[in-house]
C-alpha cells in the first residue's frame, strides 16, 4: 500500500484543518487505519485509528472530542478532521496502515505514508 498524506498548513489556534490520505496499490478495506503525530524533539506517539469499514474508533485522550477520524473507502482515502488546534497539536501527522485490525502501536502498522506538516500558531 502507498499512502500520501496532504492537508498540513499553518493555522491559528482554535482554528481547524482536514488532513486527507489517499492509499493505492492493495485492497484499502482490507487495511484498518491510523494517524500518528511527532512533535518537535518529540517521539512519535499515536493519534486516531478507524477499523475497515469504518465502525470502530479510537482517539487518543489528547485529541478526543477536537478530532474526529473517517474514511471513504470508496476513495480509497482517510481524513483527519482537527478542530480547536493548540499550539501542542503542532507535529507532522502521518496516515499509516495496518492489515486486519485497528491498533495503536505504531510497531504494528505495516505501511507508512510521508507525512505532512501542521504548524498552529498562539
Amino acid at each position: 500500500v502507498q499512502l500520501q498524506a496532504s492537508g498540513g498548513g499553518s493555522v491559528q489556534a482554535g482554528g481547524s484543518l482536514r488532513l486527507s490520505c489517499v492509499a493505492s496499490g492493495r485492497t484499502f478495506i482490507n487495511y484498518d487505519m491510523g494517524w500518528f503525530r511527532q512533535g518537535p524533539g518529540k517521539e512519535r506517539e499515536f493519534v486516531a485509528t478507524i477499523s475497515w469499514n469504518g465502525a470502530t474508533t479510537y482517539y487518543a485522550d489528547s485529541v478526543k472530542g477536537r478530532f474526529t477520524i473517517s474514511r471513504n473507502n470508496a476513495r480509497n482515502t482517510v481524513y483527519l478532521q482537527m478542530n480547536s488546534l493548540k499550539p501542542e497539536d503542532t507535529a507532522v501527522y502521518y496516515c499509516a496502515a495496518r492489515y486486519i485490525g485497528h491498533s495503536i502501536h505504531e510497531y504494528e502498522y505495516d505501511y507508512w505514508g510521508q507525512g505532512t506538516l501542521v504548524t498552529v500558531s498562539s
